[in-house]
């Protein structure tokens, strides 16, 4: 796809790392990850479609869906093993690459994977229901208000106007990767996938995000063969921005696990 920013973090050159971020966010929040790294990796990233400074997604008929989309921008990355790092959604994009090229992966940290097949939520359905219906109501604002209020680190009417109705724009993107995160229709989940991921995992949890996230680091830690866990006290969903010195560390200890 053209029309999609890259960003890049000078630092190791034989040390590649790709990071990849959250809905209705940007690729710009790694660069306060990299300057606690110092230099370990040399860190690219892009903005998703959509986001930050990339242009929006405009998908024909013939085109994949979102997620898919995404996850072929971020395999474009990829020449050579290197540490794969995610957020989010970022986080499910990184997880399915890693199952389906596990050799390419040096290290993998998944920071709040919201792949919710994992562990089926009641909670999340029901925003999920919710969201369609807003949407399907045309009320993005309110769509974008209960997002944001599960899963922002600030509330909603507390952000700046521009970002506010940046958010407002995208809010659809958010319900075009459901079916994948919630119905696993990228068979991520698939039997014998996550098992041939042997590069070192790290999953790193907001101590105060929602249950779900914990319950989907754990289901999916049962089936890492190497595998850490971290929480990060008194951090959210949104603890890349929040707390990039911790979550820097806890990058770094994956980095030098590999």
């Amino acid at each position: 796809m053209t029309g999609i920013f890259r960003r890049h973090w000078p630092g190791q050159s034989d040390r590649p790392a790709l990071a990849l971020h959250c809905m209705l966010a940007s690729g710009s929040y790694w660069g306060g990850i990299a300057g606690h790294l110092g230099g370990r990796v040399d860190l690219s990233g892009f903005d998703m479609p959509g986001h930050g400074r990339s242009d929006d997604w405009t998908p024909g008929p013939d085109d994949p869906d979102y997620h898919t989309a995404v996850t072929r921008i971020a395999a474009s990355f990829i020449t050579r093993p290197l540490d794969l790092i995610g957020h989010s959604m970022g986080a499910t994009v990184a997880l399915r690459l890693a199952v389906a090229a596990p050799e390419a992966v040096r290290s993998l940290t998944l920071i709040e994977p919201v792949l919710f097949a994992a562990a089926p939520d009641p909670d999340e359905q029901a925003r999920d229901r919710q969201m369609q219906r807003l949407l399907s109501e045309g009320r993005r604002e309110e769509a974008a208000r209960g997002f944001v209020a599960v899963w922002g680190a600030q509330d909603f009417d507390d952000l700046p106007a521009r970002m506010q109705q940046q958010m407002i724009d995208r809010i659809h993107l958010v319900a075009a990767a459901g079916p994948t995160l919630s119905q696993d229709r990228a068979d991520i989940l698939r039997k014998g996938g996550l098992e041939s991921i042997h590069a070192p995992v790290m999953l790193i949890s907001g101590q105060q995000s929602p249950p779900v996230i914990h319950r989907i680091a754990g289901a999916l830690a049962e089936r890492l063969p190497d595998v850490g866990r971290a929480t990060v006290p008194g951090a959210g969903h949104m603890l890349p921005i929040t707390h990039p010195e911790q979550v820097a560390g806890l990058i770094a200890v994956n980095l030098d696990r590999a």
